[in-house]
């Protein structure tokens, strides 16, 4: 969905992928998976809302996000990708 704002062109909705909750991109933060929100050529960002945003850890993750990519997050079930996950990190 979007509306007109004169100010910013189209204004998007985006969802929380922390909670769900729908939210206009403008008054979401965008978070890169690959941690580099400054280059931005050939990328789709996803979306946290204010309060989701700063409830998270903005100190370095070194290797999180391969890990949870590699684990299957957010292309398997749960109980799948907690076992792949409990699986690569026991090995590192």
């Amino acid at each position: 969905m979007s509306t007109r704002n004169g100010w910013r062109g189209a204004e998007e909705t985006v969802s929380c992928i922390a909670c769900g909750t729908e939210v206009p991109q403008a008054e979401a933060r965008e978070y890169d998976k690959h941690g580099n929100r400054f280059d931005r050529d050939g990328k789709e960002f996803e979306f946290l809302c204010k309060p989701c945003d700063a409830a998270q850890c903005h100190q370095p993750r070194d290797g999180l996000e391969a890990t949870l990519v590699r684990a299957g997050a957010g292309r398997t079930d749960d109980d799948t990708f907690l076992q792949q996950y409990l699986e690569l990190v026991e090995r590192e």
